[in-house]
């Protein structure tokens, strides 16, 4: 069986970890080149280039998506829900525990003020650059 040393094997993890970090910069230029060339993404194809692995990363990108793209100062409950909805996305059973874990993550935040009497969130600094693949440390 092959043996890799373990110095070598992390050199490899680290090259790669930064190669990914790279395409989903990229992705994420394209998808704003995309968006400044008057072609609208869509929210589907947003959350296709992000590749979120569950429920919570998928409410994070529609998060993002409802900031940038749809240019929402906050969002409630309610958008996310049509943000799952317009993404032919079925919306998780208790998305407020989606919303929570990103909180405890660092990843979103209360919004200083209520969206139609509704609690609201954004993201943070950290949440941002989660998805668009920077290092946040």
């Amino acid at each position: 069986m092959l043996e890799i040393e373990e110095g070598t094997l992390k050199n490899l993890m680290k090259k790669l970890d930064d190669h990914e970090r790279r395409i989903s910069t990229l992705e994420g230029v394209a998808a704003k080149k995309t968006q400044a060339e008057g072609k609208r993404l869509s929210i589907k194809e947003f959350i296709l280039t992000k590749k979120p692995t569950d429920d919570v990363k998928r409410t994070l990108v529609i998060g993002y998506y409802l900031e940038h793209f749809d240019s929402m100062d906050s969002f409630n409950i309610k958008d996310l829900a049509n943000g799952f909805r317009a993404a032919k996305e079925p919306p998780p059973i208790n998305i407020n525990d989606k919303v929570n874990m990103n909180i405890r993550k660092g990843h979103m935040m209360e919004a200083k003020e209520k969206k139609e009497k509704s609690k609201a969130w954004v993201l943070t600094n950290s949440g941002e650059k989660f998805i668009e693949g920077e290092p946040t440390e």
